[in-house]
């Protein structure tokens, strides 16, 4: 497993994009950290993703809830990797790794192959924990051509290419199992994305059905999520992340399950405290 100072924080992460590109959140949640009420130190956490070049994506800074629509316990999502590009990070964020008090792992898009080897090498020298592959997002044209021979291509090159350790996010509809018994040794551990709408609410148009339905993330995603936490955790081949953490009994039920650690997302555009708050209540009684 991916081996931090913080004993508790590989326990606890928060899902790539949560917190923006470095840990210390978005310009609205900055008021919640410096209060202390959000404390990414709790936690390991995941960058949002990052792509070889810019890549405007569906969000507008002008229009954000164009692309995400929050539900009753979660939310809908259809932003399509927006970020300023891994050039902008190695830039801007990386030089600073070193000085945060959490434990960082970047998120690359891992589609174009020799894209990924790049931006793999790019990250060689910067301090982070750990490279998550995400082989997953519901708003891109390429999910559905992510077979599983394609899949380990990806994560045994990018095995070869880096000294860091591999997470690797893989979505509900892809062969987890399978990946899972074709990757111990070559990643540290699985974690789940968000669910595309159609799985979900397959007889209910999305309101992000004009960028393609979005992703679901949220309470109301536990059934397909946690099925995949269960069946992963069976194999006993990769650890498995538990995700969709919503409530404090999440957390109890998810380790049960088999997760080695549990992942807050979409409860950050809810209630950006809880996560925070909920962590601080389960060391407490543990």
């Amino acid at each position: 497993m991916i081996t931090l100072s913080n004993k508790h924080a590989f326990q606890f992460m928060v899902a790539s994009g949560a917190l923006a590109f470095d840990g210390r959140g978005w310009p609205w949640e900055w008021p919640l950290r410096w209060m202390g009420l959000l404390d990414p130190s709790l936690f390991t956490v995941v960058t949002k993703t990052l792509t070889r070049q810019p890549r405007p994506g569906n969000l507008r800074w002008t229009k954000p809830w164009q692309v995400v629509k929050r539900l009753p316990h979660g939310a809908v999502n259809a932003i399509g990797l927006t970020n300023p590009g891994i050039e902008w990070w190695c830039r801007e964020i990386g030089p600073q790794v070193a000085s945060y008090p959490w434990p960082l792992l970047v998120s690359l898009e891992a589609d174009q192959g020799n894209d990924l080897l790049e931006m793999i090498r790019m990250l060689e020298d910067f301090p982070i924990k750990g490279i998550e592959l995400n082989t997953s997002c519901p708003n891109t044209t390429t999910e559905g051509k992510r077979t599983l021979e394609r899949t380990l291509k990806i994560c045994y090159a990018a095995k070869r290419a880096t000294r860091h350790p591999l997470l690797l996010k893989v979505g509900v509809t892809h062969d987890y199992q399978g990946l899972s018994r074709a990757l111990t040794g070559i990643v540290e551990a699985i974690a789940i994305n968000s669910v595309p709408w159609g799985v979900v609410f397959p007889d209910q148009p999305s309101p992000l059905a004009g960028f393609g339905g979005g992703g679901v993330s949220g309470k109301v995603i536990q059934p397909w999520t946690w099925k995949a936490v269960e069946e992963l955790a069976k194999l006993r081949q990769v650890p498995v992340i538990g995700p969709s953490v919503w409530e404090y009994e999440d957390i109890d039920e998810l380790f049960r399950l088999g997760a080695r650690a549990v992942s807050f997302g979409s409860l950050f555009l809810h209630h950006p405290w809880r996560p925070t708050r909920l962590v601080r209540r389960w060391l407490r009684e543990h």
